[in-house]
């Protein structure tokens, strides 16, 4: 049982981490044009409720700027 949620985790986060860089990559490339300017949080914040609201839940604004910062840690 253990070594099948093992399994079930890998391929859970080979598929969900992609997703988080390449969201934060859009938002920083085509929403905030890779400026960190102060209205740049509420521009986030209105993008993660619009997220939330079209795919659920786990778009928040904390959310949002994890895979923001996730981008520039790991370029391309």
């Amino acid at each position: 049982m253990q070594n099948q949620r093992v399994k079930v985790a890998t391929i859970v986060n080979a598929e969900i981490t992609p997703l988080y860089w390449l969201v934060g990559k859009r938002v920083n490339d085509r929403i905030l044009r890779n400026s960190r300017v102060e209205y740049g949080k509420q521009i986030v914040t209105t993008h993660a409720q619009q997220l939330t609201l079209e795919y659920g839940t786990g778009w928040s604004q904390k959310q949002l700027l994890h895979c923001i910062r996730f981008t520039s840690i790991y370029k391309d």
